[in-house]
């Protein structure tokens, strides 16, 4: 694991001093007079409190590239192309590894039954990993320094690793010392004058099932060698015109199938190297006349399973004809005279056979086949009838579309996970297994957390996924897909409308969730809002509520703040009567403008028919914003949701909305410009091009490509807020790298530099607090922040509770209140005297679909909407605090004064990508991300730094898009497109992860090695063992070139060796092994003694009768 230098902070300074001392610019206390100084907090946090490491991995590992299988641990491990090593056990048990060098992992083999592993990358190192310790590390490493590692295969029970490589040569490891072997097998010996050339790289090895002293190896030309060990000569060579991919043994030790490039499968007698005894073409053409069949496509693995009592499985991937152009990739199974070919989602990478025994000389019993597809793991059952596959119980649907964006909510109401598991429950797919999931192994840890958590994912496709996340696990609890209340475009001429976006139409951008009364609101890529409810029942709506809203920019129009303000202002500042607002801004819809400009047209057009709406999450109100003359809507940058006050509000480059949602009524239509009053600071006209801060690209400066280092410090959210397709594309795994271009505007009336210098509003927050100073009590508003540093107050003056909520109007007006932040502003908050946080009022839930009782009603009457707010209760001269942070700063400002108590510049050569206000410990403190790579903490409302660790550079948009961080010292972003990576800035939290973590190593009993019948004990016949020590020694074979391969010891530490050498399990394996391979003879004699004394009086009985019957045949013909 990555070792953090955290910089520690002196604590035990008064909070005036501590910020004094941290800043250059004089300190926030200074601004105002002593007499008025705050009055000091008492703050629990502290730096010992905060540590960095990250948790767990969830998801599909990406970029697959390795498989391997331990049939007695019941473990399952993959590799990656980028070095990631994932072990999977039963579900939750799951744990993430990463090799340093980032080298593709090429194969993976399990010491069976021994917690170790060994992977193979494409930098030419062997690495074994120790799986007996909840953090698996790696003990050994051996790097090749003159060849190339291309096939690696290690016997049931043996410690000699057989390492085939490009050359054709054959190496053998000691996998207790990781050391070389002076034993080696060189190509031109292994096929001496059966062919003139090169027979390419090994592709290919395994002993014989029956022998261990015969070893099969395969070269990628066609020849395949039986090479004898001990009298290190090859005993056969065969020899086929076909380059091979794959070789699979049949248990017996007489027969061996290999794969071909060309479609073919040739079966070979171990005794009869002149020619295969069967080719088999699996999906080749039958010709008429005799002549071979069409050539397919090669086929790149095949395995051979028997079974005692039928037919064996030959189970294959690849090999279709050519012809089937657009075909998906198969996996096909051969069994006795069916062949059936199973059709998968993604191309195959690998696949293995599960079978009951480890031993290769067995019958197989196979009883599944995992496939590793590229974005995919699926298991078939091949025990029921038409081979179903198992339901997945990992959480590795998390890329089923694209995540777009992501919350995560730590310590949520304890009925939220049950109420969403329920309505989940129902849309499970049916046609599954019935039997358990088979990969089983290992322990779950101790949940030491048992605050419930929650993930909600937002996708491309416009479906949003509530994941529960409690106690480092994940599961999918729910699903719900926003885009059912739109019309599906039929075909390409009927999409005029949705150009605005090239693709995924639906995409959501923004999710706001209040998990008390658990209204859910979500902002897509297409200028669209929708609001919904949670319910237990069934409904169908009828009509779908909707409104369209026209949010205007005019630049052109303003020359001086103070001639351009009066006119637009009269009607809203006034407040009264907002109802002159909705008619102009839910306008009819027409298509276009008598110019022939789009004007008044949604980039979607809503359902008109009845809309069914299963138990879970129903659509409240669609709201989308509609073209202006031509320019489609810009997308919008923030969203909130408040369900005590029944509203939502929104907003983008070009302004900010609010619509109550219970009289579906707009409230509010604004441009930016116009919510400043009189007041605005700016003249806004459009900035020349040298003055822009950045090219239109917009975040190209953090996008996959290059980085610029003098555009590192400078903040893209000017630019982003007004991207018309910034969310699908960069969020696109297959996004091509050298498009650094995110801007995606179809638009050539509005240059982009205009739009970058519009100012967007970039953050809401709906609250119960002071908005004037003169104000001697709390009431609702509205905190506004924008991308220019400015925080506006909107007041809220809402009508009773009850009946009346929906009669009277909402009366909304700008409060005149301006605030000034460098930087956007990102995340606002609210805090109480003592310095508690002070909660957006809500609603709590409850089931709408049910009629209420009369004396329901009667009370629902009475009742204003709850408030939730500790405000409520104080006392009126009780003061309160805002936090705002923002790109480049914190400020604490004291409420209702509005002085500014503490100050932090948080970064003054990059910005903060994601700010939050969380608690831990009791207290609450403001977490931040900077795209330079740092994580921090600052107390509150003092704003000390408590942490500062360098986590990781800003590679691509997905990590800036996606990173949060939640209460309780937890945070999540996407590290891939398809993996979650959780980390925690928890000292406590680090502390009790190594109980949290599930162990992969448990202690269990190798099945007995198969019984062989009394007289191949006796006569021989039954599988041959092997001291490979006598043979791969130093001793008998000498040392190996030094020159060869470097050992590199492990960092697996003291843990790694503890682990390694714990207990008595560790001590007997260590003695089973030491047996295997060297007292093997003295137990098989054993048995045989036995066997021969149980056996003794039937054997006297027939003896004299066998021998007249076998007297002519030669022993070895038994």
């Amino acid at each position: 694991m990555r070792k953090f230098n955290i910089r520690k902070v002196l604590d035990g300074l008064t909070a005036g001093s501590a910020s004094a001392s941290q800043q250059p610019t004089p300190p926030a206390q200074q601004q105002h007079p002593s007499g008025n100084r705050e009055p000091e907090i008492q703050e629990t946090l502290q730096s010992e409190h905060f540590q960095l490491c990250k948790t767990v991995r969830h998801g599909f590992p990406y970029q697959p590239s390795a498989l391997a299988f331990d049939p007695v641990q019941k473990i399952l491990a993959v590799g990656t192309q980028t070095g990631a090593l994932r072990l999977f056990g039963r579900p939750g048990v799951e744990c993430y590894c990463q090799h340093d060098s980032g080298a593709a992992v090429i194969q993976l083999q399990f010491l069976i039954n021994e917690g170790a592993l060994v992977s193979a990358l494409a930098d030419d190192t062997l690495h074994l990993w120790n799986l007996r310790q909840k953090r698996p590390a790696i003990l050994h490493s051996l790097k090749f320094c003159r060849e190339r590692v291309t096939f690696c295969h290690l016997p049931f029970q043996s410690k000699w690793l057989y390492v085939g490589t490009e050359r054709g040569n054959i190496h053998i490891v000691n996998v207790e010392s990781f050391t070389l072997s002076g034993y080696v097998i060189m190509w031109n010996k292994a096929i001496e004058l059966s062919s003139k050339s090169h027979p390419g790289p090994v592709v290919h090895i395994s002993d014989n099932p029956m022998d261990e002293g015969k070893l099969l190896i395969g070269f990628e030309s066609g020849t395949v060698v039986l090479w004898d060990l001990k009298s290190k000569k090859a005993d056969y060579r065969y020899t086929y015109d076909e380059a091979i991919h794959s070789v699979a043994w049949h248990h017996e030790g007489k027969q061996f199938i290999c794969s071909h490039s060309d479609g073919t499968l040739t079966i070979w007698n171990v005794r009869s190297p002149t020619k295969p005894v069967q080719t088999i073409t699996p999906h080749g053409k039958q010709l008429k006349d005799g002549k071979k069949p069409e050539p397919c496509k090669p086929i790149l693995k095949v395995e051979f399973k028997t079974t005692r009592s039928g037919e064996p499985f030959i189970i294959l991937s690849g090999g279709l004809s050519y012809d089937t152009v657009g075909r998906r990739p198969c996996l096909t199974v051969m069994h006795g005279k069916s062949t059936a070919v199973l059709e998968m989602d993604y191309s195959i990478v690998d696949f293995l056979t599960l079978c009951e025994t480890p031993y290769p000389n067995d019958f197989q019993e196979p009883y599944a086949v995992v496939v590793l597809l590229e974005k995919d793991l699926v298991l078939i059952d091949l025990a029921q009838n038409g081979y179903p596959i198992f339901e997945n119980p990992y959480p590795l649907s998390i890329h089923e579309s694209p995540v777009t964006c992501c919350e995560y909510f730590a310590d949520c109401p304890v009925d939220l996970i049950p109420a969403l598991y329920s309505v989940g429950a129902r849309q499970k797919r049916q046609g599954y297994s019935k039997k358990e999931w088979p990969i089983n192994g290992g322990n779950w840890g101790l949940g030491a957390q048992s605050y419930p958590e929650i993930i909600i994912t937002g996708h491309a496709d416009g479906s949003v996924k509530f994941w529960d996340a409690s106690a480092i696990t994940l599961q999918v609890l729910y699903k719900l897909k926003t885009s059912k209340v739109f019309e599906k475009s039929r075909n390409k001429e009927d999409k005029p409308s949705t150009d605005i976006v090239d693709e995924d139409p639906y995409a959501i951008q923004i999710i706001s969730w209040c998990p008390e009364s658990r209204m859910l609101c979500i902002a897509g890529v297409s200028a669209h809002v929708i609001i919904y409810r949670f319910s237990k029942q069934e409904v169908i709506t009828e009509v779908i509520p909707m409104l369209e809203v026209r949010l205007l920019y005019e630049i052109n129009d303003v020359e001086t703040p103070e001639s351009e303000q009066p006119p637009p202002l009269s009607t809203p500042v006034g407040g009264s009567n907002p109802q002159p607002i909705p008619p102009q801004s839910h306008p009819s819809t027409s298509s276009s403008s008598s110019d022939g400009l789009r004007d008044n047209v949604p980039c979607l057009k809503v359902k008109n028919s009845p809309l069914k709406q299963s138990p879970g999450y129903q659509t409240e109100l669609v709201i989308q914003l509609v073209w202006v003359g031509g320019e489609p809507p810009q997308q919008i940058t923030s969203l909130a949701v408040n369900s005590s006050y029944g509203l939502v509000v929104f907003g983008n480059c070009n302004g900010i909305a609010m619509v109550d949602y219970l009289q579906k009524t707009v409230l509010l239509n604004l441009g930016t410009i116009e919510l400043y009053g009189s007041n605005d600071p700016y003249r806004r006209e459009p900035r020349s091009p040298r003055k822009s801060r950045q090219p239109s690209g917009g975040l190209c400066d953090i996008s996959e490509g290059t980085v610029v280092p003098e555009d590192r410090c400078k903040s893209p959210t000017s630019a982003k807020m007004s991207r018309k397709l910034s969310l699908p594309t960069d969020l696109k795994p297959d996004l091509d790298v050298k498009d650094n271009s995110f801007s995606r505007s179809r638009s050539s009336s509005v240059t982009s530099i205009d739009k970058e210098s519009r100012e967007a509003i970039s953050a809401l927050h709906f609250c119960e607090t002071y908005t004037r100073k003169a104000d001697s009590s709390p009431c609702p508003c509205l905190w506004v922040g924008t991308t220019l540093g400015t925080v506006l107050v909107i007041a809220l003056n809402l009508p009773p509770g009850g009946e009346q909520r929906l009669l009277q109007p909402v009366i909304v007006s700008p409060s005149g209140t301006i605030l000034r932040l460098k930087g956007a502003v990102l995340r606002m908050a609210f805090l109480d005297a003592t310095g508690c946080l002070i909660p957006p009022a809500y609603e709590p839930w409850k089931e709408h679909n049910v009629p209420e009782e009369k004396d329901e009603k009667e009370k629902l009457k009475k009742r204003r909407p709850v408030s939730v707010s500790p405000s409520s209760s104080q006392e009126m001269s009780e003061n309160q605090y805002a936090v705002i942070c923002s790109e480049k700063q914190a400020k604490v400002i004291s409420l209702p004064t509005q002085n500014c108590a503490y100050k932090q510049n948080i970064t003054e050569t990059s910005f903060v990508l994601r700010g939050d206000i969380v608690s831990l410990s009791n207290s609450i403190c403001l977490a931040c991300f900077c795209a330079n790579g740092h994580i921090m903490t600052f107390s509150l409302p003092s704003l000390r730094p408590l942490l500062d660790v360098y986590y990781l550079p800003l590679t691509n948009m997905r990590i800036a898009r996606t990173f949060c961080f939640t209460n309780n010292g937890q945070a999540l972003y996407l590290v891939s497109p398809t993996e979650i990576q959780r980390l925690t800035y928890s000292q406590e939290t680090c502390e009790n992860l190594q109980e949290m973590l599930g162990e992969l190593f448990t202690p269990v009993e190798t099945p007995e090695a198969p019984n062989r019948g009394f007289f191949k004990g006796l006569f021989g016949g039954g599988a041959q063992s092997l001291d490979r020590e006598e043979l791969f020694g130093e001793s008998s074979s000498g040392k190996a070139s030094r020159s060869l391969a470097q050992h590199i010891p492990g960092p697996g530490g003291i843990e790694g060796v503890k682990g390694a050498a714990s207990g008595v399990v560790g001590e007997l394996a260590r003695a089973r092994l030491a047996l295997d391979e060297r007292g093997q003879k003295l137990s098989d004699l054993e048995e045989r003694t036995a066997a021969m004394l149980s056996s003794a009086d039937s054997f006297s009985k027939h003896a004299h009768e066998m021998m007249l019957k076998y007297k002519d045949k030669k022993w070895y013909q038994f």
